[in-house]
Protein backbone atom coordinates (compact mmCIF):
# COMPACT_ATOMS: atom_id res chain seq x y z
CA UNK A 1 0.00 0.00 0.00
CA UNK A 2 0.91 3.33 -0.96
CA UNK A 3 0.58 6.65 1.36
CA UNK A 4 -2.32 6.70 -0.92
CA UNK A 5 -4.72 4.40 -0.30
CA UNK A 6 -7.13 4.57 2.35
CA UNK A 7 -8.28 6.80 4.56
CA UNK A 8 -6.60 10.31 3.95
CA UNK A 9 -7.67 12.71 6.71
CA UNK A 10 -7.70 16.30 6.10
CA UNK A 11 -8.46 18.36 9.57
CA UNK A 12 -8.44 21.94 10.31
CA UNK A 13 -4.81 24.11 10.91
CA UNK A 14 -6.58 26.21 13.77
CA UNK A 15 -4.69 29.60 13.99
CA UNK A 16 -5.71 32.62 15.19
CA UNK A 17 -6.69 36.11 13.44
CA UNK A 18 -3.18 37.16 12.17
CA UNK A 19 -2.52 33.33 10.75
CA UNK A 20 -0.29 32.22 13.25
CA UNK A 21 -1.28 28.33 14.31
CA UNK A 22 -2.39 27.29 17.05
CA UNK A 23 0.11 24.43 18.02
CA UNK A 24 -2.01 23.22 21.30
CA UNK A 25 -5.05 22.88 19.31
CA UNK A 26 -3.84 21.52 16.53
CA UNK A 27 -2.14 18.44 19.02
CA UNK A 28 -6.04 17.87 19.77
CA UNK A 29 -6.58 17.19 16.16
CA UNK A 30 -4.27 15.19 15.28
CA UNK A 31 -4.32 13.22 18.66
CA UNK A 32 -7.85 12.25 17.52
CA UNK A 33 -6.35 10.77 14.10
CA UNK A 34 -4.07 8.74 16.34
CA UNK A 35 -6.18 6.95 17.95
CA UNK A 36 -8.10 6.09 15.22
CA UNK A 37 -5.46 5.36 13.12
CA UNK A 38 -6.61 6.73 9.72
CA UNK A 39 -4.50 5.65 7.01
CA UNK A 40 -2.73 9.41 6.10
CA UNK A 41 -3.26 12.60 7.53
CA UNK A 42 -3.86 15.02 4.45
CA UNK A 43 -2.08 18.47 6.02
CA UNK A 44 -2.54 21.95 4.59
CA UNK A 45 -5.37 20.66 1.86
CA UNK A 46 -8.11 23.04 1.36
CA UNK A 47 -9.91 22.37 5.04
CA UNK A 48 -5.92 22.93 6.68
CA UNK A 49 -6.52 26.82 5.05
CA UNK A 50 -3.34 26.61 3.17
CA UNK A 51 -3.77 29.46 1.00
CA UNK A 52 -4.38 31.57 3.82
CA UNK A 53 -0.93 30.39 5.85
CA UNK A 54 2.49 32.00 5.31
CA UNK A 55 5.27 29.80 3.99
CA UNK A 56 6.65 30.27 7.53
CA UNK A 57 3.71 29.16 9.50
CA UNK A 58 2.94 26.31 7.04
CA UNK A 59 6.28 25.21 8.04
CA UNK A 60 5.18 25.18 11.65
CA UNK A 61 2.24 23.07 11.29
CA UNK A 62 4.41 20.56 9.17
CA UNK A 63 6.92 20.12 12.03
CA UNK A 64 4.25 20.47 14.77
CA UNK A 65 2.41 17.44 12.84
CA UNK A 66 6.20 15.58 12.14
CA UNK A 67 6.27 15.70 15.95
CA UNK A 68 2.95 14.70 16.81
CA UNK A 69 2.40 11.46 14.57
CA UNK A 70 6.30 10.53 15.23
CA UNK A 71 6.75 8.40 12.16
CA UNK A 72 3.26 6.35 13.09
CA UNK A 73 1.02 7.50 10.54
CA UNK A 74 2.21 8.75 7.25
CA UNK A 75 1.65 12.73 6.59
CA UNK A 76 1.06 14.24 3.17
CA UNK A 77 1.50 17.96 2.94
CA UNK A 78 -0.37 20.56 0.56
CA UNK A 79 2.38 23.04 -1.34
CA UNK A 80 0.19 24.58 -3.01
CA UNK A 81 0.74 28.55 -4.07
CA UNK A 82 0.35 31.04 -7.09
CA UNK A 83 3.72 31.24 -8.25
CA UNK A 84 5.88 27.99 -9.03
CA UNK A 85 8.87 29.69 -7.39
CA UNK A 86 6.84 29.69 -3.99
CA UNK A 87 5.73 25.98 -4.86
CA UNK A 88 9.16 24.13 -5.14
CA UNK A 89 10.37 26.52 -1.48
CA UNK A 90 6.98 24.75 0.08
CA UNK A 91 8.45 21.20 -1.46
CA UNK A 92 11.79 21.67 -0.02
CA UNK A 93 10.24 23.08 2.92
CA UNK A 94 7.90 19.81 3.52
CA UNK A 95 10.80 17.27 2.61
CA UNK A 96 13.14 19.23 5.38
CA UNK A 97 11.12 18.74 8.22
CA UNK A 98 9.52 15.27 7.64
CA UNK A 99 6.72 15.10 5.30
CA UNK A 100 6.32 11.15 3.50
CA UNK A 101 4.30 12.94 0.95
CA UNK A 102 2.76 16.06 -1.16
CA UNK A 103 -0.14 17.65 -2.49
CA UNK A 104 -0.04 20.08 -5.14
CA UNK A 105 -2.82 22.09 -6.48
CA UNK A 106 -2.31 24.32 -9.57
CA UNK A 107 -3.30 27.66 -7.82
CA UNK A 108 -3.82 30.43 -10.29
CA UNK A 109 -5.30 34.20 -10.77
CA UNK A 110 -4.97 34.22 -14.43
CA UNK A 111 -6.39 30.69 -16.19
CA UNK A 112 -3.66 28.48 -16.95
CA UNK A 113 -3.08 26.25 -19.76
CA UNK A 114 -2.25 22.30 -19.47
CA UNK A 115 1.36 23.00 -20.75
CA UNK A 116 1.55 25.74 -17.93
CA UNK A 117 0.15 23.14 -15.50
CA UNK A 118 2.35 20.32 -16.57
CA UNK A 119 5.55 22.37 -16.01
CA UNK A 120 4.32 23.98 -12.72
CA UNK A 121 3.81 20.04 -11.54
CA UNK A 122 6.96 18.69 -13.05
CA UNK A 123 9.46 21.56 -11.47
CA UNK A 124 7.51 20.75 -7.90
CA UNK A 125 7.59 16.96 -7.56
CA UNK A 126 11.43 17.28 -8.97
CA UNK A 127 12.02 19.80 -6.47
CA UNK A 128 9.86 17.67 -3.56
CA UNK A 129 11.46 14.62 -4.77
CA UNK A 130 8.75 12.61 -2.72
CA UNK A 131 5.57 11.11 -3.90
CA UNK A 132 3.41 13.23 -4.83
CA UNK A 133 -0.45 13.36 -5.25
CA UNK A 134 -1.78 15.71 -7.42
CA UNK A 135 -5.45 17.84 -6.89
CA UNK A 136 -7.70 18.21 -9.04
CA UNK A 137 -10.10 20.76 -7.40
CA UNK A 138 -11.70 23.25 -10.18
CA UNK A 139 -13.83 25.03 -7.88
CA UNK A 140 -10.73 26.45 -5.81
CA UNK A 141 -8.62 26.93 -8.53
CA UNK A 142 -10.49 27.04 -11.85
CA UNK A 143 -8.84 24.47 -13.69
CA UNK A 144 -9.27 20.87 -13.97
CA UNK A 145 -7.58 18.23 -14.87
CA UNK A 146 -8.27 16.31 -18.26
CA UNK A 147 -7.73 12.65 -18.42
CA UNK A 148 -5.14 13.64 -20.93
CA UNK A 149 -3.33 15.58 -18.52
CA UNK A 150 -3.37 13.24 -15.96
CA UNK A 151 -1.71 10.87 -18.39
CA UNK A 152 0.81 13.13 -18.97
CA UNK A 153 2.37 13.75 -15.49
CA UNK A 154 1.57 10.52 -14.26
CA UNK A 155 4.57 9.43 -16.44
CA UNK A 156 7.18 11.60 -14.60
CA UNK A 157 8.99 10.52 -11.81
CA UNK A 158 7.54 11.14 -8.43
CA UNK A 159 4.07 11.79 -9.35
CA UNK A 160 1.77 8.78 -7.66
CA UNK A 161 -1.98 9.94 -7.13
CA UNK A 162 -4.55 11.74 -7.83
CA UNK A 163 -7.19 13.41 -5.51
CA UNK A 164 -10.66 13.65 -7.93
CA UNK A 165 -13.47 15.66 -7.58
CA UNK A 166 -17.11 13.75 -7.59
CA UNK A 167 -17.64 14.16 -11.39
CA UNK A 168 -20.36 15.66 -13.43
CA UNK A 169 -22.27 14.12 -16.05
CA UNK A 170 -21.15 9.89 -15.09
CA UNK A 171 -20.75 7.88 -12.50
CA UNK A 172 -17.71 7.63 -10.30
CA UNK A 173 -17.19 4.09 -11.77
CA UNK A 174 -17.16 5.10 -15.28
CA UNK A 175 -14.35 7.65 -14.88
CA UNK A 176 -12.26 5.39 -12.81
CA UNK A 177 -12.77 2.95 -15.85
CA UNK A 178 -11.95 5.30 -17.90
CA UNK A 179 -8.64 6.82 -15.91
CA UNK A 180 -7.43 3.12 -15.14
CA UNK A 181 -7.25 2.38 -18.47
CA UNK A 182 -4.72 5.33 -19.47
CA UNK A 183 -2.59 5.47 -16.42
CA UNK A 184 0.06 3.14 -14.86
CA UNK A 185 -1.29 0.41 -12.86
CA UNK A 186 0.17 1.95 -9.24
CA UNK A 187 -1.20 4.76 -10.00
CA UNK A 188 -3.44 5.70 -7.09
CA UNK A 189 -7.20 7.84 -7.78
CA UNK A 190 -8.91 9.12 -4.82
CA UNK A 191 -11.57 11.12 -4.39
CA UNK A 192 -13.07 14.11 -2.30
CA UNK A 193 -16.47 15.76 -1.49
CA UNK A 194 -17.49 13.10 0.94
CA UNK A 195 -21.00 12.77 0.25
CA UNK A 196 -20.06 11.18 -2.83
CA UNK A 197 -17.42 9.05 -1.53
CA UNK A 198 -19.10 5.76 -0.83
CA UNK A 199 -19.97 5.56 -3.89
CA UNK A 200 -16.54 6.26 -5.31
CA UNK A 201 -15.33 3.53 -2.83
CA UNK A 202 -17.60 1.09 -3.76
CA UNK A 203 -16.75 1.57 -7.40
CA UNK A 204 -13.35 0.82 -6.31
CA UNK A 205 -11.20 3.95 -5.91
CA UNK A 206 -8.19 4.07 -4.14
CA UNK A 207 -8.46 6.81 -1.63
CA UNK A 208 -10.83 8.60 0.65
CA UNK A 209 -9.72 12.46 0.90
CA UNK A 210 -11.85 13.57 3.83
CA UNK A 211 -12.89 16.42 5.67
CA UNK A 212 -15.22 14.01 8.00
CA UNK A 213 -11.78 11.67 8.44
CA UNK A 214 -10.07 14.84 9.85
CA UNK A 215 -12.93 15.15 12.82
CA UNK A 216 -15.05 12.50 12.75
CA UNK A 217 -12.57 9.60 12.04
CA UNK A 218 -13.77 6.63 13.39
CA UNK A 219 -17.32 7.24 11.39
CA UNK A 220 -15.18 8.03 7.91
CA UNK A 221 -13.20 4.53 8.62
CA UNK A 222 -16.28 2.24 9.23
CA UNK A 223 -17.83 3.64 5.55
CA UNK A 224 -14.16 2.70 4.08
CA UNK A 225 -13.94 -0.72 6.32
CA UNK A 226 -17.59 -1.72 5.18
CA UNK A 227 -17.04 -0.60 1.64
CA UNK A 228 -13.44 -2.55 1.18
CA UNK A 229 -15.18 -5.44 2.94
CA UNK A 230 -17.53 -5.46 0.27
CA UNK A 231 -20.83 -4.53 2.13
CA UNK A 232 -22.15 -2.16 0.58
CA UNK A 233 -25.31 -2.37 2.89
CA UNK A 234 -23.56 -1.25 5.69
CA UNK A 235 -21.59 1.24 4.08
CA UNK A 236 -24.64 3.09 2.54
CA UNK A 237 -26.21 2.49 5.71
CA UNK A 238 -24.19 4.79 7.60
CA UNK A 239 -24.11 7.19 4.68
CA UNK A 240 -27.23 7.64 4.95
CA UNK A 241 -26.93 8.55 8.66
CA UNK A 242 -24.76 11.36 7.71
CA UNK A 243 -27.30 12.66 4.65
CA UNK A 244 -27.97 15.85 7.29
CA UNK A 245 -24.33 16.50 7.35
CA UNK A 246 -23.60 16.41 3.94
CA UNK A 247 -26.55 18.93 2.87
CA UNK A 248 -24.89 20.76 5.39
CA UNK A 249 -21.22 20.56 3.71
CA UNK A 250 -23.01 21.17 0.30
CA UNK A 251 -24.70 24.48 1.56
CA UNK A 252 -22.35 26.10 3.81
CA UNK A 253 -18.83 24.56 2.47
CA UNK A 254 -16.98 22.03 3.95
CA UNK A 255 -14.54 24.65 5.49
CA UNK A 256 -16.91 25.99 7.62
CA UNK A 257 -18.97 22.87 8.87
CA UNK A 258 -15.45 21.71 9.73
CA UNK A 259 -14.99 24.45 12.10
CA UNK A 260 -18.12 24.26 13.66
CA UNK A 261 -18.00 20.85 14.74
CA UNK A 262 -14.17 21.11 16.71
CA UNK A 263 -16.56 23.99 18.43
CA UNK A 264 -19.15 21.34 19.30
CA UNK A 265 -15.97 19.15 20.31
CA UNK A 266 -14.19 21.52 22.25
CA UNK A 267 -11.52 21.09 20.24
CA UNK A 268 -10.51 24.90 19.31
CA UNK A 269 -12.29 28.11 19.32
CA UNK A 270 -10.34 28.81 16.51
CA UNK A 271 -12.27 30.63 13.90
CA UNK A 272 -12.15 30.33 9.64
CA UNK A 273 -8.93 32.93 8.38
CA UNK A 274 -11.29 35.75 7.50
CA UNK A 275 -12.43 37.17 5.09
CA UNK A 276 -14.42 33.24 5.31
CA UNK A 277 -17.01 34.09 8.24
CA UNK A 278 -18.08 30.80 10.01
CA UNK A 279 -20.95 28.90 9.56
CA UNK A 280 -24.41 30.94 10.91
CA UNK A 281 -26.39 30.00 14.15
CA UNK A 282 -29.25 28.43 11.40
CA UNK A 283 -26.44 25.89 10.21
CA UNK A 284 -24.99 25.49 13.99
CA UNK A 285 -28.52 24.21 14.64
CA UNK A 286 -28.76 21.84 11.98
CA UNK A 287 -24.62 21.07 12.59
CA UNK A 288 -25.89 19.67 16.28
CA UNK A 289 -28.84 17.74 15.16
CA UNK A 290 -26.88 15.77 12.40
CA UNK A 291 -24.30 14.79 15.28
CA UNK A 292 -26.85 13.92 17.66
CA UNK A 293 -27.74 11.47 14.79
CA UNK A 294 -24.01 9.70 13.94
CA UNK A 295 -22.90 10.27 17.61
CA UNK A 296 -23.12 6.43 18.19
CA UNK A 297 -21.55 5.29 14.96
CA UNK A 298 -18.58 7.77 15.96
CA UNK A 299 -18.79 6.47 19.92
CA UNK A 300 -18.18 2.39 18.65
CA UNK A 301 -14.61 0.86 18.84
CA UNK A 302 -13.82 -0.31 15.59
CA UNK A 303 -13.10 -4.49 16.13
CA UNK A 304 -10.73 -4.24 13.43
CA UNK A 305 -9.78 -1.44 11.18
CA UNK A 306 -8.81 -1.56 7.76
CA UNK A 307 -4.90 -1.18 7.65
CA UNK A 308 -4.32 -1.63 3.77
CA UNK A 309 -6.37 0.16 2.35
CA UNK A 310 -8.78 -0.42 -1.11
CA UNK A 311 -7.02 -1.85 -3.52
CA UNK A 312 -7.51 -2.86 -6.96
CA UNK A 313 -6.96 -6.14 -9.39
Amino acid sequence: MTIFHGLSAFPITPADTEGRVDIDAFDRLLDRLLVAQVHSVGLLGSTGIYAYLTRNERRRAIEAAVRRLDGKIPLVSGVGALRTDEAVALARDARETGADGLLLAPVSYTPLTEDEVFEHCRSVAEAGALPLCLYNNPSTTHFTFSPALIERLSRLDHIAAIKMPLPAGQTVAAELEDLRDRLPRDFAIGYSGDWGCTEALLAGADAWFSVLGGILPNTALRILGAACNGDADTAWSINARLTPLWDLFRSYGSLRVAYAMAHELDLTEAMPPRPVLPLPEKGVQGLRAAMREIRDVEDKELASPLVNGPSHD
